[in-house]
This record gives structure tokens, sequence and C-alpha cells, in this order.
């Protein structure tokens, strides 16, 4: 049996660059069709306020004392420091005009859907399921409110940093190192001060372990090699990968601690 990557881990993808290139290219023109029209919208009175145009932190751009204030403050009982850099970079870079703070979240979705296609296809070496994936993915209803609600930035810088720890973690399985490892917890960071909810994502990742990473098999013979911790086959033990991802599980639980206490202000007792 080989080894516990993936069959396509360690050669050269066999899909034409200019396929692959086109689908990309396919995945934004349609994303643009369906989303570039809110360029002409202009902020809603829910949220949009304390988020962006009535917001003096926010619409003083992007300095220190902002950013001091994003790290250490929560507001609309939330905090997510990276979501409140991109609103005020937005700011800095657009002011107060509606349409530039939509053009960045459209912006971000199709980098979203291109990656999303790049990372499915790394995966699995399927390019059209992949694609299929992808474009689902890019123009699926319960995608407009994420996208055309300038307030709800947070959803989509997370979706995009989802899916970068996707990609950073597949490249580290093909060749684990501390190095790649790191980049992982980096980008899971990242996308956790974006919006807690990706808390989930290291249980993704032991989903992906199993299919389509193949770095799991729990019909492999249980007999372990001495010293390794892996199966006859070479697979890692579910405990193995378990302990793999501990750090991972403790940015997570860093991460709901500080949602609790963002969040007091919004709890409401069932009484």
């Amino acid at each position: 049996m080989k080894t516990s990557r993936p069959d396509n881990a360690d050669r050269p993808d066999s899909h034409n660059r200019i396929t692959v290139l086109a689908v990309c290219l396919f995945i934004v023109v349609v994303t643009l069709a369906v989303f570039g029209q809110t360029v002409n919208h202009d902020f809603v009175n829910y949220d949009d306020d304390k988020y962006v145009y009535e917001n003096p932190h926010v619409t003083g751009g992007l300095t220190g004392q902002a950013i001091a204030w994003a790290f250490t403050r929560n507001h609309a009982s939330n905090w997510h420091p990276l979501t409140w850099m991109s609103h005020m970079l937005d700011c800095q870079v657009y002011d107060l005009r509606p349409g530039g703070h939509h053009l960045t979240s459209v912006v971000l979705h199709a980098t979203t859907a291109v990656l999303l296609l790049l990372v499915l296809l790394r995966m699995t070496g399927a390019l059209w399921p992949s694609a299929f994936v992808a474009v689902v993915f890019a123009i699926h209803p319960l995608r407009v409110e994420s996208v055309a609600w300038v307030a709800e930035r947070k959803d989509v810088l997370s979706g995009l940093f989802f899916v970068l720890t996707l990609g950073a973690y597949a490249r580290y399985v093909k060749r684990p190192s501390l190095g790649r490892y790191s980049m992982v917890a980096v980008a899971f960071a990242l996308g956790l001060m974006a919006k807690p909810m990706l808390v989930t994502l290291p249980f993704v990742l032991l989903l992906l372990d199993y299919w389509p990473l193949k770095r799991y098999d729990p019909f492999a013979v249980r007999r372990r090699h001495p010293g390794t911790g892996k199966a006859k086959g070479g697979f890692p033990s579910i405990s193995r990968l378990v302990l793999e991802k501990l750090p991972l599980f403790a940015l997570a639980a860093a991460s709901c601690v500080a949602t609790v206490w963002a969040q007091q202000s919004a709890m409401i007792s069932s009484e």
C-alpha cells in the first residue's frame, strides 16, 4: 500500500495549464456577472452604520490608534480585528463611497472561489468536479448576503482564510515541516480574527485526512510499526492526527473565549 499522502501529491499537475487558467477566468467572470452590480449599491441602515459610516474608529482610516482599538476593544458585540482593519483600509482608499467597499467584497469573494478551485484540484487531481464545486460556491444564493452587504465583510474575509488554510494544510501534508505547519496556523489565526465561525476548521482538516488526502484508513491493519505510531501500510493513527492539530484546537479555544467576552452584551437569558 502507498504512503499516506494523496496519490497525486508527488507528480506535477497533469492538467493543461491553459485549461486551468481558462476555468479560473470563467469563475471570475461569472462572479462579476452576479455580484458586480453591487458596486452601484449604497450602504444600508442595518449594521453598515456600526461597521463603517458612523464608526469614527473606522472612518479615520488605517492608523496605529485605530489598529490598537481593533485589537483591544469589542464593538457591535464582536472581536474581529482583521475585519475592522479591512473596513479601515477601505475607508482610507475609498473614503465613504459605498461602491468601493462593495468592490472589495466582490474581489475577495472572486479570489476565494478561484483559490477553492486550485486547492481542490491540488488535493483531488480532479479538475472538472473541482471546477463545479468552485462555481457553485461562487454564485450560490447563500453567498448573496455575505458579498452584497458591506457589514458582512467578516464572512467574505474569513472564507478567504478558510480556503487559504486548506491550501496550506495540503502543502504541509505533501512535505511536513515546522515552517509549513506554521503557515497553516497563521492562516487559521487570521481567519479567526476575521470571524470566529472558523473554530470548527480543525475538525474539517481531520475529515480531509480521510479523504481526499488519504492520511487515515480506519480499515488499515491495527498493528503499529514500532516507534512510528503508524498502522501497517503507513497510515498514522487517528490519535496521532488529532495530536498534530492540538495547536489549532488551542487557537480555536482562544477564539471561543474572546467571542464569549465580546458577546456578553448580546447574550440574553432564556428566562
